[in-house]
């Protein structure tokens, strides 16, 4: 009786090569192959000329970090389990005890939880900065200072920074010697605007981007991408990938290629809606401000508007209410109950809309000067029609009378 087992693992039959399809095929692996001692000594994990083991790269992951590069305008990706994971794996790589970090007042809450947690306990220390004050980031920034963070537009509030001058301070600080700049570009997914070429010469040194949102579209797939375009830049964040053991799965690699020819479509369904939707908004007597970086009395629309081109700018799905004050938290949450086709969930970018109600003032170090007052809500606007998410609007805004 023959071996079957050995036979089954070791059977020899290759498929013939030149086979192709819309698709590409998904490589799954931690063990990696070679086919001598020579080749298993002399590979170079850094780089993508060869294969050594799964978490160091695959076909499937090289080719989704590739068209990433393309995509943002970067040379070099590393991919990670989450934008979050995005977040961190940039500050451990470039960051070390006596250190300090700058993080905008209106980041992605996580960033700035990860500044006051573990890295206050690694003895790295940081500020918060206004996103709308050059002066104030300028300031702020000294010898300490080893890496600021910028976000465009802001989270749950969407004020639209100054960024091309925000890396110009930055590249000017200390004499010239400048300080490492990051963007969160997750808003703007690589379409709104190249983040390593915003004009005169300027782009930011990092771009993370949270995978999860546009470039998954399906609201089912958890990962997150680091570019740059300087490789000795990218090799540090690349050691510190390796050293924490960061990986991602095959079949959610093979989503996020799935989505990425339709991203730049749905990106725009999802822009034009939210605009709509934010404009009708503006009309409701309920709301005492209306947060979006394509209207004109939105925080930040000159910056907006400059940076992303003219008034037909991308503006991603997203838009922000301040409910006039005469309402308290419990009516603003019915209101959010009373939703039928807006669901309660954190997270954006996907077919379905959603709706968060926030506690802004528990956010902020302070309460903006350019925001009324009043309880905030933030909508992602899904791939719905316009039209249905305006009547769920109004039929929840019902429960207010």
């Amino acid at each position: 009786m023959s071996d079957k087992s050995t036979e089954l693992i070791h059977h020899p039959y290759l498929p013939p090569e030149g086979f192709a399809a819309p698709q590409p095929g998904v490589f799954k692996a931690s063990t990696v192959i070679f086919p001598n001692v020579a080749a298993m000594r002399s590979r170079e994990w850094k780089d993508k000329t060869g294969y050594t083991y799964g978490l160091h790269g695959t076909p499937t992951t090289y080719l989704l970090e590739e068209r990433l590069c393309a995509l943002e305008g970067g040379t070099q990706c590393v991919l990670v389990p989450s934008g979050l994971a995005a977040i961190a794996n940039v500050a451990l790589a470039l960051l070390k005890q006596g250190d300090e970090l700058l993080i905008p007042d209106n980041a992605y809450g996580p960033n700035k939880a990860l500044a006051e947690g573990e890295l206050k306990d690694w003895g790295i220390t940081h500020q918060f900065y206004d996103p709308m004050d050059l002066q104030d980031l300028a300031r702020r920034i000294s010898r300490r200072t080893k890496l600021v963070w910028l976000e465009a537009a802001g989270s749950v509030t969407l004020e639209f920074p100054d960024l091309r001058e925000q890396v110009r301070v930055c590249r000017n600080a200390n004499g010239g010697a400048g300080v490492l700049t990051a963007l969160d570009n997750t808003w703007g997914a690589g379409l709104a605007f190249n983040p390593f070429e915003l004009g005169d010469g300027l782009g930011v040194d990092i771009s993370a981007h949270a995978l999860t949102k546009y470039p998954s579209g399906g609201g089912d797939v958890l990962m997150g991408s680091v570019i740059t375009r300087n490789e000795a830049l990218h090799i540090r964040i690349k050691l510190t990938h390796m050293r924490l053991g960061l990986g991602v799965g095959a079949n959610d690699v093979e989503a996020v290629l799935r989505s990425l020819p339709s991203l730049p479509l749905r990106y725009c369904a999802h822009d034009q809606t939210a605009r709509a939707l934010a404009r009708w908004c503006q009309t409701r007597p309920e709301f005492a401000q209306v947060l979006h970086p394509a209207l004109p009395d939105s925080p930040g629309h000159a910056q907006w508007l400059a940076l992303c081109g003219d008034e037909a700018g991308r503006a991603a799905g997203l838009f922000s209410v301040l409910f006039d004050a005469r309402y308290s938290q419990a009516q603003v949450d019915a209101f959010c109950d009373a939703l039928r086709l807006f669901k309660l969930g954190y997270s954006w970018g996907g077919p379905m809309s959603l709706v968060v109600p926030y506690e802004l003032a528990s956010m902020r170090q302070a309460w903006p000067a350019h925001l009324a007052p009043g309880h905030l809500v933030r909508f992602s606007v899904g791939l719905e029609a316009a039209t249905a998410l305006q009547a769920d609007l109004v039929q929840a805004l019902a429960v207010l009378d």
